[in-house]
């Protein structure tokens, strides 16, 4: 069997970037290192977790973009799902989060609306598919 274990996103300060989604998404923390340099999330079946662009530079040798340097986010996106979008939105943008797609409601019925986290990842808020 293999499954989804977990995502990690490199990022500048790894205990300020948990932060904006354990304080955006009500997450608990589940894990950081003394140094600070890698941390997991709570976050259901799929752990969210955060590496420092040093620690992530060590294991990974022939380099990556580090999402702060492009403009756009990045060709991905992380999706949460909640019951009220609006309210989601407002927390994330409250808590250092810009908004990059207004909240729409799709043919099918699904809301759904598109932030950047404070690390320029995109991140979309979303109700369930019905």
């Amino acid at each position: 069997m293999i499954k989804l274990k977990y995502i990690i996103l490199y990022v500048e300060d790894v205990q300020k970037s948990m932060n904006f989604y354990k304080n955006t998404f009500d997450f608990e923390i589940k894990f950081i290192t003394p140094e600070n340099d890698y941390g997991e999330l709570i976050s259901g079946e799929t752990t969210l977790s955060f590496a420092s662009l040093e620690l992530a530079g060590s294991n990974i040798k022939k380099g990556f973009l580090a999402s702060k340097t492009v403009d756009k986010p990045f060709g991905i996106e992380l999706g949460f799902v909640t019951d009220d979008v609006k309210a989601l939105v407002e927390k994330s943008i409250a808590n250092g989060a810009s908004l990059y797609e207004e909240i729409t409601v799709k043919p099918w019925g699904q809301t759904t609306a598109y932030i950047k986290d404070i690390d320029n990842y995109l991140v979309e808020i979303c109700t369930e598919i019905q």
